[in-house]
């Protein structure tokens, strides 16, 4: 190859080198523009306002909101030091105990109903999925009057039974569980229709299979539906989990924390700090606290559940 051949063949791969360079930003400039629209709505509505409480939470503020003094550190401490804090804590973690679990233990006994093959059905699912079309106000009403000490319909049942009414929402070893058995009424039909649509997805041919091997229903949920169903479930978990640490709605509507503080939630807490005491660095500092907890409650979720998923 003569030394003209070399020099063309080198300016062709530059060339080449330049144009698919071109390319590169061509598409990259494309591919922003499309992006533009979703980048600017995260940017007002998730970025700034994280930016915005996590600078806030490093100062004292006034009724305002506006930073005055900075303090560093100070509003996390004088928050780990409080009582009242300590015990909304509490409360948060018990109420995600008795949420996540009975929603989705009540939800996947529901979808493995619903996925039979039975005459009408469909009516079944319907009902079981009703409570996504409820908004949480309207349900928070609902369960008002279910819950009231005197016309209520669960102390109307009591007394039947000769049992002595209950504060459910007045008394401060049933509010909270209260709250929980409203919360797991409101998040049941997502949380049906999630695993519903999982179950329907599992390959009819390995129950086939297993009815050939004379394998029992019992024995088909355990080393079957369970195992091919772990993607959504873990899925359901997650989702559920963050759901709970963020319940802000019911507690509003029906205790507004109280009685005695058992249901003061984090969110809750967050909400009186800022809009009713008008705390903006602490509640800053309260919100960046439960970031905190609901991203490593999430990573622990990855790091232990996604290892028991069984991908088909």
């Amino acid at each position: 190859m003569t030394k003209t051949q070399t020099s063309a063949y080198v300016s062709q791969a530059h060339l080449f080198k330049q144009q698919k360079r071109k390319r590169s930003r061509l598409n990259f400039g494309k591919g922003m523009l499309f992006l533009f629209p979703s980048l600017l709505l995260f940017s007002v509505f998730l970025f700034y306002p994280m930016a915005r409480t996590l600078y806030l939470s490093f100062f004292l503020t006034d009724n305002r909101g506006m930073a005055t003094v900075f303090v560093g550190f100070e509003n996390f401490t004088r928050i780990f030091s409080s009582d009242l804090f300590i015990k909304s804590l509490t409360s948060t973690f018990l109420f995600v105990l008795y949420t996540v679990p009975g929603t989705i233990l009540i939800a996947l006994f529901l979808a493995i109903l619903a996925n039979e093959k039975l005459r009408g059905i469909g009516i079944f699912r319907m009902i079981f999925s009703s409570t996504m079309g409820i908004s949480v106000a309207a349900a928070s009403v609902f369960w008002l009057f279910l819950f009231h000490p005197s016309i209520g319909f669960l102390n109307q049942i009591l007394s039947w039974f000769g049992v002595g009414a209950i504060g459910w929402l007045t008394d401060p070893s049933w509010a909270l569980f209260s709250v929980s058995i409203s919360t797991i009424w409101m998040n049941l039909g997502f949380t049906f229709l999630i695993l519903l649509g999982g179950l329907q997805s599992i390959d009819r041919y390995l129950y086939e299979s297993a009815d050939i091997d004379g394998a029992g229903y019992f024995y088909k949920l355990r080393r079957i539906t369970i195992p091919m169903l772990s993607p959504t479930l873990f899925f359901v978990v997650t989702v559920t989990m963050i759901n709970a640490f963020q319940t802000f709605g019911q507690i509003d509507m029906l205790t507004r924390g109280g009685p005695q503080n058992e249901t003061n939630l984090l969110v809750y807490s967050i909400y009186r700090e800022a809009f009713v005491n008008y705390q903006y660095g602490t509640a800053s500092a309260q919100a960046v606290i439960l970031f905190a907890i609901i991203l490593l409650m999430t990573l622990i979720q990855f790091k232990l559940g996604e290892k028991k998923v069984h991908y088909q």
